[in-house]
């Protein structure tokens, strides 16, 4: 259920207050937070990230190329000495590195996630994530490109690896970012998450990093076949951006849940609902992360009432849980 829960009395939101919408200044100072957190290589099988068939991510690293004769000024390190001993003459490995990687990043702006109870908005948190990622994707000499998306289309921002790069991606955030208004009368498009998967199908057919950062609604049995095709030949992790609203109701009373352009009032001192509310919550998360689990894509569950940056690095050493 991605839905606000609102006082029966309606206030407006304040524009300005922190957390409800995106500020590119703390986006870009987050460049600096993204130290030490490793998107792509050499997670443990068991981590949080790692990739299909039990391996670790796909990083850059040193493809070997071919053996020949040493040359004045060839790195000993890189000698062969089995070769060198056969043929009495000293022979070197040649290794070629790997080009950048590329880390596609999709990034959700809809309505829906127009919404928080604590700290932050839900896409106000989405847009630190992407701001995390794409730094650190250029900090390790990658390519980051995105896919930023509202309830009716999509910005599409190809590769790239320098820090204006990353503020083109960061910008097309917030101008999404602050097109979000309850009132607006969005009607979203049935199947724009789906749309989103299927274009980057397109952008990056093989060997990318694929991170998905939304709440899930929307998603169906197409969304589980696209993100079934796409990690087929990548590596995708989904970052689920969750409210503790969402999570768990407390026992307020009666109040009125907004969700785009509906309302609906129930008590929430009802103890059965909170626990069908909570029971929903909870099936529902458990049917996504065995489908994912099940074709290696892992779950990176972000909570809004925290700051991004810790929960991504201890998430990065957490176990998968089966």
């Amino acid at each position: 259920m991605n839905e606000a829960i609102l006082p029966a009395a309606k206030t407006p939101v304040p524009l300005k207050a922190p957390g409800v919408y995106a500020d590119l200044g703390e986006l870009i100072r987050l460049r600096y937070r993204a130290n030490g957190i490793s998107l792509l290589p050499r997670q443990p099988v068991t981590s949080v990230l790692s990739g299909r068939h039990a391996s670790r991510l796909r990083g850059r690293g040193l493809n070997f190329e071919e053996i020949r004769r040493y040359l004045p000024g060839d790195d000993i390190r890189q000698m062969d000495w089995k070769v060198t001993a056969r043929t009495k003459k000293p022979h070197i490995r040649v290794y070629t590195e790997e080009r950048g990687r590329d880390v596609l990043l999709l990034v959700d702006q809809r309505l829906g996630m127009f919404f928080g109870s604590r700290r932050n908005f839900k896409s106000v948190t989405a847009a630190e994530i992407a701001a995390l990622a794409a730094w650190r994707v250029i900090a390790a000499k990658d390519r980051v490109l995105a896919i930023v998306f509202g309830d009716t289309d999509f910005t599409v921002l190809p590769g790239g690896s320098s820090r204006n790069h990353v503020m083109r991606i960061l910008q097309a955030v917030i101008d999404r970012n602050e097109t979000l208004a309850i009132d607006r009368g969005i009607v979203p498009g049935p199947g724009i998450l789906n749309e989103v998967l299927h274009r980057a199908e397109r952008l990056v057919p093989h060997d990318a990093l694929v991170l998905l950062i939304s709440d899930g609604n929307g998603s169906d049995q197409e969304t589980q076949a696209s993100l079934s095709r796409i990690a087929a030949h990548n590596d995708v992790a989904v970052a689920l951006v969750n409210d503790p609203l969402e999570i768990e109701l407390p026992d307020a009373g009666s109040k009125v849940f907004a969700g785009g352009a509906m309302q609906l009032e129930a008590d929430t001192s009802d103890a059965k609902l909170r626990e069908e509310f909570r029971r929903d919550y909870r099936d529902r998360l458990e049917a996504a992360r065995h489908y994912l689990i099940q074709r290696q894509v892992p779950i990176l569950p972000i909570r809004t009432d925290e700051e991004v940056a810790p929960q991504v690095r201890k998430l990065l050493g957490a176990r998968i849980r089966k």
